[in-house]
């Protein structure tokens, strides 16, 4: 095994996250194998990665400068070797991603980080053929994430206190906002909102409340906004004016078990979906992806600039 190497890290896989990866670890200046059982991942990669280098925070970037820094090396173990961290991508099956890890901790610089996008498994899961389990940690970002700043770091329960300190430090070098998790449990924490918020939304569309088209009008014009600002309790916080998240308990606390009660809990049956699907699909389902994804990442970037940019002119005012 050849010493580790500073600034390489290695991509398990070619999917839509990983390539988001990618071009975020080239963007920084990392050297980047990519393993991958495609026969084509050269192309593949050759292919889409210009649309990320042109979304990338802070602005767009040359794709040649970020192809450079990217190699395909297919055999995992020589991926692995020598890299300071190995960013695991492969498909949701658990059986698969513990074996990866065996053949990664066993080619990987024993110092490496083993992270892992998954966003339902458990790090001690899988990292259970490894002598030392615990040294599998998750780093589930948010899509896309190479734009998105947050990244959750699911630890194991005995993972070292130095080892979560590594990987937190390395997604921070990187831009991002790392959020350690004090417990690992499936969905982690973001999913887990953003269900709770979906499964409403379908309730309502299916109900014939609103669209799918009015509900993300809804979405995007309120609370979409303000969460791009405050969080949730702080919005809640400023909602109870001077006496704050005490006082908005105490007036309207009271009912809030009574509104759970009223939400939704609709079935994920044919009628449902095919309701769900013909009005994405009337609405924004027959333009390209490519083009959909573009704006999306241009929205997504204008608010993190304006967000940056504010807090920069309130750290002027301090």
């Amino acid at each position: 095994m050849s010493r580790q190497t500073p600034r390489a890290v290695a991509v398990i896989g070619t999917g839509t996250i990983a390539l988001g990866w990618i071009a975020l670890f080239a963007a920084a200046g990392r050297d980047v194998r990519v393993s991958s059982t495609r026969t084509d991942a050269r192309e593949h990669l050759d292919a889409a990665l210009p649309a990320y280098a042109a979304s990338l925070p802070g602005g767009a970037r040359e794709p040649r400068e970020i192809l450079a820094r990217v190699r395909v090396v297919p055999e995992v173990g020589d991926a692995v070797d020598g890299v300071e961290a190995v960013q695991e991508n492969a498909p949701e099956d658990l059986e698969l991603k513990q074996k990866l890890f065996a053949r990664v901790a066993e080619a990987a610089p024993p110092e490496a980080l083993l992270l892992s996008s998954t966003s339902t498994l458990l790090p001690a899961a899988l990292g259970a053929l490894l002598d030392t389990p615990e040294r599998v940690v998750v780093g589930h970002p948010f899509n896309p994430p190479h734009i998105v700043p947050l990244v959750e770091v699911v630890p194991a329960p005995d993972a070292p206190a130095a080892l979560v300190a590594r990987a937190t430090a390395f997604y921070t070098e990187l831009g991002k906002s790392p959020v350690v998790l004090r417990r690992a449990l499936p969905g982690f924490v973001a999913n887990r909102l953003q269900t709770a918020l979906l499964r409403e939304a379908i309730h309502l569309v299916r109900e014939g409340v609103v669209t799918v088209g009015e509900l993300d009008t809804v979405v995007t014009t309120s609370i979409g906004q303000r969460w791009a600002a405050v969080g949730p309790f702080e919005a809640f916080h400023l909602g109870g004016g001077p006496g704050g998240l005490r006082h908005w308990f105490a007036h309207l606390g009271a009912g809030l078990e009574r509104g759970w009660e009223s939400l939704g809990s609709p079935p994920a049956d044919e009628e449902t979906v095919g309701t769900i699907l013909a009005q994405a699909e009337a609405g924004f389902g027959r333009r390209p992806y490519a083009e959909l994804a573009a704006r999306r990442d241009r929205r997504q970037n204008a608010v993190i600039a304006a967000l940056a940019e504010s807090a920069a002119d309130e750290g002027r005012r301090a």
